[in-house]
């Protein structure tokens, strides 16, 4: 199972929604904020992802505990921040992720529920692999890949308009956040092939 790319994306959008402050902090502030909580969030997703990785039979029952342990990493950081909102110059951005990764929450806790209820053997995990609650997961990762290329295609726009204009140090800043932060490289290159059954032997 390539656990440690969708313990990853599990968390990638949580970190850049809780990095997002009140509207009269700064850009620079703003990334500071998220480099903060993503070197403490970042860090337990790779203990995380650490622990499924050296699970020689991994279960359905392992995969719900990753799912569940990703979801309360999510919920500590948005639980730091709850009510903060972002910046003016890059609200647009904020809630552009912040939708998808709402909806994520819910449709991940729900596979969750889901892998819980199969046993360890080849029909249930390819029963488990073709269901609806899997299918809605692999959904749900496209539209997040999605998301995360207008995500950068928007902040590339907002560069050429000027608003960094005052801090012109902050595009660079804010595309390494994208790579690092939102997590656009842990997304797969085939959404729909997320733990299809029989899984997959190494990392693509």
């Amino acid at each position: 199972m390539v656990i440690k790319r969708f313990v990853s994306l599990a968390l990638c959008c949580t970190l850049l929604i809780a990095g997002c402050g009140g509207g009269g902090m700064s850009l620079t502030e703003y990334v500071e904020r998220i480099n903060a909580i993503e070197v403490r969030a970042s860090q337990q997703g790779d203990e995380l992802a650490a622990e499924a990785e050296q699970t020689a039979d991994f279960t359905p029952q392992d995969l719900q505990a990753v799912l569940e342990r990703a979801k309360e990493i999510r919920i500590e950081v948005r639980e730091a921040t709850d009510g903060i909102e972002p910046p003016k110059q890059i609200a647009d951005l904020h809630y552009l992720v912040f939708d998808w990764h709402t909806q994520f929450i819910s449709i991940e806790e729900t596979l969750a529920t889901r892998a819980g209820t199969a046993a360890d053997t080849a029909a249930d995990w390819e029963e488990l692999s073709e269901s609806l609650e899997m299918a809605a997961y692999r959904t749900a990762i496209a539209e997040g890949k999605q998301v995360c290329t207008d995500f950068q295609a928007r902040l590339d726009d907002t560069e050429k308009r000027g608003i960094f204009a005052d801090a012109p140090w902050i595009p660079g800043e804010m595309k390494e956040v994208v790579e690092r932060v939102l997590g656009c490289v842990w997304f797969p290159e085939h959404p729909e092939d997320v733990y299809r059954y029989p899984p997959a032997t190494s990392i693509p």
